[in-house]
């Protein structure tokens, strides 16, 4: 049952990183026709302003992608020497570290998206986006990867009170570099 949960949200995240990806792209394009405006002489306006919008979100939306597909970046030195069980004690414990610190994250984001939302807060520039535009996908993002992480703890949990410990790896553990060397 954990690992088709697991499965499920890996399809589910490859549709959030295609979402986010052609947004990317989008904003790309937008940017590169801004660039050529500018050799004639002219600009469209705004491109860093929503760059710098377009970066946050596919941040933001982009980690519950990067942790299904083991991509955080995570120091293993003492997990690669140890037994599975050993080695799924230690990765139990990153995702149940890594839930806490997003669900942190996720809470402490909300006041800022309350406050723009409350005084009705733009930005300080030419545009003058209503911050809540961005702000709202953005926790939303956030919340979103807590979710995710959530999910992945428990599945871990659930795994590790069966004493299925290879089946962690899977998909809560560290892609070893010597894997990778040999």
């Amino acid at each position: 049952m954990e690992l088709t949960m697991i499965d499920g949200l890996r399809r589910l995240n490859r549709g959030v990183a295609l979402v986010v990806g052609f947004g990317l792209l989008l904003c790309a394009a937008f940017v590169l026709t801004d660039i050529i405006m500018r050799q004639i002489g002219t600009s469209l306006g705004g491109t860093e302003e929503i760059a710098g919008y377009t970066m946050a979100l596919a941040t933001s939306w982009g980690m519950s992608f990067t942790l299904v597909e083991l991509g955080h970046v995570r120091i293993d030195l003492l997990r690669c020497r140890a037994d599975s069980f050993k080695r799924a004690l230690f990765d139990v414990f990153s995702m149940i570290v890594m839930s806490g610190v997003i669900i942190t994250i996720a809470i402490k984001a909300w006041p800022v998206v309350e406050r723009s939302l409350v005084n009705g807060s733009r930005a300080n520039t030419p545009l003058e986006t209503p911050l809540a535009w961005v702000q709202l996908p953005w926790f939303a993002g956030w919340v979103w990867f807590a979710v995710m992480s959530c999910l992945v703890t428990l599945a871990a949990l659930s795994l590790l009170v069966k004493r299925r410990h290879d089946e962690i790896e899977s998909f809560a553990g560290a892609f070893a570099e010597q894997e990778s060397l040999q």
